[in-house]
């Protein structure tokens, strides 16, 4: 749980569907940290039995603007969103966070995880693809004991893969979670306010426009920066 709409949405499903949810975020050297802020904060509205944050620094690799001085990419045309894979995509991310996902489910004994992933309105990065989401899941039950001996069958759930950013924000609505909570700015300044220009900003204002719910979070962090 990274502590933006996606993911947030994603652990508010889980719970409606009656599952004890064990949050994992990531500080992995990112731009935005101040999104685990958020991170923690949902976990407690939604009243999840545990969150872990653990500490990785993907900053020894770079490759990436958010985890590198490379410039977070700003005003991108919609198409260039879906066709071209941007500055922001972290190299192998949603693979190392699944796989910490995968240790952490095996140690609580959980066969189900969730991922806020999207296949629709989304920067374009290969890894929130429903062909990954399928492959690592048969990786996953490849490679634990649970799996080889078969008391359990990893089962990685992706609900909002297929839905566009409109879609997500009226679910997130319908479940009640409270979406002054999240943050989905990739280059906030240093008071942690929205930059309101790069991808995640863009794909964010077009999902509350889209759906005709004002968005309490990024309304206020462009109104005070302007």
């Amino acid at each position: 749980m990274s502590g933006g709409l996606d993911s947030a949405t994603a652990l508010a499903l889980a719970s409606q569907q009656g599952f004890e949810c064990y949050c994992l975020s990531f500080d992995y050297g990112q731009r935005h940290a101040i999104e685990l802020r958020s991170a923690v904060l949902i976990a407690d509205h939604l009243n999840a039995r545990e969150h872990r944050t653990v500490k990785i620094d993907l900053r020894v690799f770079g490759g990436s603007a958010l985890t590198s001085d490379i410039e977070v990419p700003k005003h991108r045309r919609e198409d260039a969103t879906t066709s071209q894979i941007p500055a922001t995509y972290v190299p192998a991310r949603n693979t190392i966070f699944l796989s910490f996902a995968l240790a952490y489910a095996e140690v609580v004994g959980s066969s189900d995880i969730f991922i806020g992933v999207n296949a629709i309105d989304y920067s374009g990065y290969p890894d929130c693809r429903p062909e990954f989401i399928q492959a690592f899941e048969r990786m996953a039950n490849l490679a634990t004991k649970a799996g080889v001996e078969g008391t359990t069958k990893v089962v990685v759930h992706a609900p909002l893969i297929a839905m566009t950013k409109a879609d997500i924000v009226r679910k997130a609505v319908e479940v009640g979670l409270d979406l002054s909570l999240t943050h989905s700015c990739y280059d906030p300044d240093q008071q942690g306010r929205a930059c309101g220009m790069c991808d995640s900003c863009a794909l964010r204002s077009k999902g509350f426009e889209e759906a005709g719910i004002p968005d309490p979070a990024y309304r206020t962090a462009v109104h005070s920066s302007l």
